[in-house]
């Protein structure tokens, strides 16, 4: 794929549309091509969150390690941004994402993001609200579960 294509690519992502184009090309330019199989992890939880990726082709798995085993908590396909809270804060991954078909990637590093946006305070705050919306929705859906999850102290007759 051309610098060319992977621009336009970033730039239809709500992350990456108003960008300066000159910006746009140096992050695609930093930007690593990355493939996966069927069954391959992008990232696991618990690894330390130095990249997002954006989905170009297939479909990926975002799954939590539980005590009690794996448990499967979303799909993404294309044009999907995945582990962009790595891009904002420190730490470790909280899930793990594997690929379900083959899967074309553009890893985006943390430090070559960080000094894209460095003089771009309207993307931070754009990706910061579409995260804080990420989270609000998880949390509801959080809410829902759990108002239909019956006690421990209820008995059935």
């Amino acid at each position: 794929m051309l610098l060319c294509d992977e621009v336009q690519l970033l730039r239809k992502l709500p992350y990456f549309a108003e960008m300066d184009g000159c910006k746009l090309k140096l992050l695609a330019f930093a930007s690593e091509r990355v493939s996966y199989e069927p069954g391959q992890k992008l990232f696991r939880q618990g690894d330390s969150g130095d990249s997002a990726y954006v989905i170009l082709t297939g479909v990926v798995e975002t799954i939590l390690e539980t005590p009690s085993g794996p448990m499967k908590i979303g799909e993404n396909g294309e044009m999907s941004v995945i582990g962009e809270v790595s891009l904002l804060c420190d730490g470790e991954r909280t899930n793990t994402v594997k690929a379900v078909t083959h899967v074309d990637a553009l890893r985006i590093n943390k430090d070559s993001f960080s000094r894209v946006i460095h003089d771009c305070p309207d993307m931070t705050l754009r990706l910061t609200r579409t995260l804080a919306e990420r989270l609000r929705n998880a949390t509801s859906e959080l809410d829902t579960v759990k108002a239909y999850k019956p006690s421990a102290t209820t008995t059935v007759n």
